[in-house]
């Protein structure tokens, strides 16, 4: 019978203090990054950690400096893949930091918002980065803030709250899309989203800094243009469910004054409602028209290809992280990048069916 291995006990601070030659609280401070050694402590030191192949405590460490090295993302609803792409890009520029992420997905619920906060300053992280879902209530992020916690807001901003914001510049893409319909001949054009507001939709509602605000205004600018009025009826908002996709796409695929385009304001979206299309036997672009937001593979795959507008997902989330870098005390470039969407054209588009 063989004996069973006895686990390998790790090296402790004060294992490496004594291998160092020096003591407990110069080697904690030289591993913790914080308080003052001199060089040759720290050389020693950290001499002794690689031979001994400590790993830090962080838990400990957190109780120490008040933070741990873990930064928090709090995102609306991780299965979308345009935050699972910016959380890619968020992740990268972390990791190279030195930080790791934590994720919390709240399904745009402002309750959940508040409460995956709390959690993560119980965790001690260092700092937010945050899609919040409300532009209102925001006592929960401000208090983060007084509690000495860097938040960073990602695709979204708040007005009246000063903190770093990383959203897209969608106003000039937005117009390209109303006029691409406009010109097409559409005036009965569908806006579908997930963003949750009281009510429907109605012409001048604040929508908040979000894209959604930009994306609409977008479109009743084109209108504008073109000397019509865009109908209210047709935005369509809280699709946030199964079921609530369902009834929007009835509303605007059903009946005599029923939508001639469609556009959808991510691609989660998107491929619900051309199920929907598809379910009823109607045809892209023949029988209605479709436009979505976000430029995935899968959009050009699909038969037709999808006309999509395109923006830098990855690079916003890395732009987010870097932004919080910098609050964090990291010499971190404040490099900005071309957060720009454009449109792209494909052949989702055409003339709405005769007499429509």
């Amino acid at each position: 019978m063989t004996k069973r291995e006895q686990p390998v006990k790790e090296a402790t601070v004060a294992d490496v203090a004594r291998a160092a030659g020096v003591s407990k609280a110069q080697a904690a401070r030289a591993l913790g990054g914080y308080g003052a050694v001199s060089e040759q402590v720290l050389s020693l030191v950290l001499a002794a950690s690689e031979q001994l192949g400590y790993r830090p405590n962080q838990v400990a460490k957190s109780m120490t400096t008040g933070h741990s090295n873990s930064i928090g993302v709090v995102v609306g609803d991780i299965e979308n893949a345009h935050f699972g792409l910016a959380l890619r890009g968020i992740s990268d520029e972390a990791r190279t930091a030195g930080y790791t992420v934590v994720l919390i997905n709240t399904d745009e619920d402002l309750d959940a918002e508040v409460g995956a906060v709390q959690e993560l300053l119980q965790q001690r992280v260092a700092g937010l980065v945050v899609a919040p879902c409300s532009s209102n209530e925001t006592a929960h992020l401000e208090s983060a803030q007084a509690r000495g916690r860097a938040v960073v807001l990602f695709d979204r901003g708040i007005h009246g709250l000063g903190l770093d914001t990383v959203r897209v510049d969608f106003s000039d893409s937005a117009l390209q899309v109303g006029r691409l319909l406009l010109d097409a001949g559409h005036r009965r054009i569908g806006y579908v989203s997930s963003l949750r507001v009281e009510g429907p939709y109605e012409p001048g509602a604040d929508l908040g800094l979000s894209p959604v605000a930009d994306r609409v205004r977008g479109i009743e600018r084109a209108f504008a243009e073109a000397g019509d009025v865009w109908d209210p009826t047709l935005v369509r908002l809280n699709a946030f469910s199964e079921d609530a996709l369902a009834a929007a796409c009835t509303d605007l695929l059903d009946g005599p004054s029923s939508a001639t385009a469609i556009v959808c304001s991510d691609s989660l979206i998107a491929l619900g409602v051309l199920g929907h299309i598809k379910r009823r036997g109607l045809r892209i672009p023949e029988d209605v028209s479709v436009v979505a937001y976000d430029d995935f593979p899968w959009t050009e795959l699909v038969d037709p290809p999808l006309t999509v507008v395109s923006q830098p997902v990855y690079d916003m989330g890395r732009e987010a992280a870097r932004a919080l870098l910098r609050r964090l005390g990291h010499r971190v470039p404040a490099e900005r990048l071309p957060l720009k969407a454009h449109l792209v054209e494909r052949a989702s588009v055409g003339a709405p069916p005769a007499g429509r």
